[in-house]
């Protein structure tokens, strides 16, 4: 389990205040990090080569968008992480408005559990919920279990996603039986293995923090919202020219 004993407040984005600009500044989210929180630029510590492409399989993952969409934006999460709340609550909706309804993305999440024991328990309860209930109760639990996080940091470290807690939140989105299906595999540990391909990807791309992006195998490591548009841009403009 990461110690965190010396983690300062994790501070949240700042909207620029430019007038009508887009331009969203993310220069105070206090990225959760194995081991320190630090203040720096939205997206993840930079990487040696923070322009490397690397090849990763979504097959079996949660995503939101078509099908048919030529880029792929990856987040690497933690339910327990108050940061990635922000990012859900506040950017996410941004991101689906302008790309994913739009049909230029598809946008996955991915579990990196690190902070306390009950990550890695909804992390894994969510994966269930995906591979018993499918993809669209997926995504209706993953937002209502981020909008359930408590807004009092104290309670980061503190074990309240119990399983009676995660079982209950479910059975505000999905039906009895599906409730019922979802716990019996979930005690037996069905899809275990789920977590596992998981845990390999964020050990393959070297991710440290949460929240962390990639953009068609390319981490984004910009500062701004118009920066992340340009990311996507392009990788969309470089999928057209292949």
């Amino acid at each position: 389990m990461a110690n965190k004993s010396n983690k300062k407040k994790a501070k949240s984005y700042v909207k620029s205040n430019k007038g009508a600009s887009s331009n969203w500044v993310f220069w105070l989210i206090g990225l959760l990090v194995v081991g320190i929180v630090v203040v720096i630029v939205f997206g993840n510590i930079g990487k040696d080569d923070p322009k490397k492409v690397t090849s990763i399989s979504y097959d079996n993952q949660p995503y939101i968008g078509s099908k048919d969409a030529k880029v792929s934006v990856l987040e690497f999460g933690d339910y327990k992480c108050p940061v990635c709340k922000n990012f859900n609550n506040d950017f996410v909706p941004k991101i689906e408005k302008d790309f994913v309804d739009t049909g230029k993305i598809k946008f996955y999440f991915i579990n990196y559990p690190f902070i306390n024991i009950d990550s890695k328990r909804s992390a894994q309860f969510a994966e269930t919920v995906y591979k018993e209930l499918g993809n669209d109760t997926f995504w209706k639990f993953h937002k209502l279990l981020y909008s359930k996080q408590p807004d009092d940091e104290k309670y980061e470290k503190q074990d309240i996603f119990t399983e009676d807690f995660l079982v209950k939140t479910l059975g505000e989105v999905a039906s009895k039986d599906g409730v019922a299906k979802v716990a019996k595999a979930f005690k037996q540990e069905v899809f275990a293995d789920a977590i596992k391909k998981d845990d390999a990807l964020v050990g393959k791309l070297g991710v440290k923090a949460t929240p962390t992006l990639f953009i068609n195998g390319k981490e984004f490591t910009g500062g701004t919202y118009d920066a992340l548009k340009k990311q996507i841009n392009n990788a969309e403009k470089e999928k057209k020219d292949e």
